[in-house]
């Protein structure tokens, strides 16, 4: 994609960003469980989630994908999935191949699951270990560590699992795993990360407890079909957020967006930066908290991000080293080490690209300093996405404020988590 930009732009108006791709995630698996209908509204059409659809229709079940973003599933219980005819493939989803093993660990078969050349190379030994645990055999590639998985699932045991990262994906494999376990299950993280799964298993009729950091899964004969209205994902609306703040001039409402506490580390942040952003007409749909979003473009400061913070705000991390750029005064990115080991190694991706553009930025061990400059004029570039959603958008956010002709490399991997954003985003861009 190219962008070509010689004068000042600015955002005006309202728009709805796609659904949220966790939870869309987490109701085609939940869904697929469970007896009876579920219907889906407001789907994330993504390449990511239409991967879990279709490791689920290869398992058996029948789900019905609609042009208006309503997915339908016709569950067929905890114990109604089949034995695939071949591996399970979920392209670049992390979510998909680490949740998914948590219920194959549950199953009376043996499957394969496996992934592009990015899932090849991400950790997998964080949801072996528990699933063990459980009593689930589980093997991989380089020392049981990496895709492709085999897994022969079967009779599984509650355990307690005192987790050494704070990472929703681990947490959401063993909660899937211990509805098929004899006993409780209880799981202890270091800081709180995203709480999808347990809120959506118990929506479903599960019974899952939060104390804190502690989770306690108490395993149920059955969860029922629900109708479940995915809201418009946090990740996404953080480019749009992003955007306005720094294009001078800029007003934007975004409507019905998820706000589920686990995830509004970004808006928290950015306001502590002396973003004028407002949270408005919330309200709960399907036990999750919703609310439009009103931007303002805003003079920005440096500030310092780390611990329990970078959890609730992991993928926004990209676009909030844009923001950075523009703060006056330094930003340190601290603990962020889990960004090394997503579809790209985020750190090095938007240090890399954003310093071609003229950006001062520097990478560490476990995150980032921006050297923030609020007069700072970046340079259109050639900059590659690393093919990782979050690093393209958020060069295409940079590049609203870039002279000259900027170009990104392997654009079209935002396909995964945001179809149609240039297009969003011309929408809303008033020159």
């Amino acid at each position: 994609m190219i962008i070509h930009n010689c004068e000042q732009k600015i955002i005006k108006g309202e728009l709805q960003v796609p659904g949220d791709k966790s939870i869309s995630h987490r109701a085609v698996m939940l869904g697929s469980i469970a007896n009876g209908t579920t219907v889906v509204k407001g789907f994330l059409m993504g390449d990511d989630c239409l991967n879990t659809i279709a490791c689920f229709k290869e398992m058996g079940i029948d789900i019905e994908v609609g042009d208006d973003n309503r997915v339908i599933i016709h569950g067929k219980g905890l114990k109604g999935l089949k034995a695939p005819a071949g591996p399970l493939y979920v392209g670049n989803s992390g979510t998909t191949i680490r949740l998914l093993s948590g219920i194959l660990a549950g199953q009376p078969f043996k499957v394969t699951i496996t992934g592009d050349q990015s899932i090849k190379r991400r950790p997998m030994g964080r949801v072996i270990e528990p699933l063990r645990l459980m009593g689930a055999r589980i093997s991989g590639e380089g020392g049981d560590n990496f895709a492709p998985l085999t897994i022969k699932g079967g009779k599984l045991k509650g355990i307690t699992y005192k987790s050494p990262i704070a990472s929703a994906q681990v947490k959401s494999a063993i909660l899937l795993a211990s509805l098929y376990a004899d006993g409780q299950t209880v799981i202890e993280e270091p800081y709180k990360s995203r709480d999808h799964t347990e809120t959506m298993i118990n929506y479903f009729g599960g019974m899952v407890k939060v104390e804190g950091n502690k989770i306690i899964s108490k395993p149920v004969d059955r969860i029922e079909g629900r109708e479940i209205w995915v809201p418009g994902d946090i990740s996404s609306a953080a480019f749009f957020i992003v955007a306005a703040l720094i294009l001078d001039g800029s007003e934007l409402i975004i409507r019905n967006v998820g706000i589920n506490p686990t995830r509004t580390g970004i808006i928290e942040v950015l306001q502590e930066m002396g973003g004028r952003i407002e949270v408005i007409n919330k309200r709960m749909i399907c036990n999750e908290p919703v609310a439009d979003i009103r931007v303002c473009s805003s003079p920005l400061k440096g500030t310092v991000i780390g611990g329990e913070m970078v959890p609730r705000m992991i993928d926004e991390i990209p676009v909030l080293a844009v923001a950075a750029l523009f703060a006056s005064g330094r930003t340190y990115i601290n603990d962020a080490h889990e960004l090394k080991v997503k579809e790209s190694n985020r750190l090095t991706a938007i240090c890399s690209e954003l310093r071609k553009m003229g950006g001062g930025i520097r990478e560490k061990e476990d995150g980032l300093t921006i050297y923030g400059d609020n007069k700072l004029k970046l340079k259109g570039a050639v900059v590659d996405s690393y093919r990782d959603h979050r690093i393209a958008m958020s060069l295409a956010v940079a590049a609203l404020k870039a002279c000259g002709k900027t170009e990104i490399i392997g654009f079209d991997c935002v396909d995964i988590s945001f179809p149609g954003f240039y297009d969003v985003m011309m929408k809303v861009l008033d020159v």
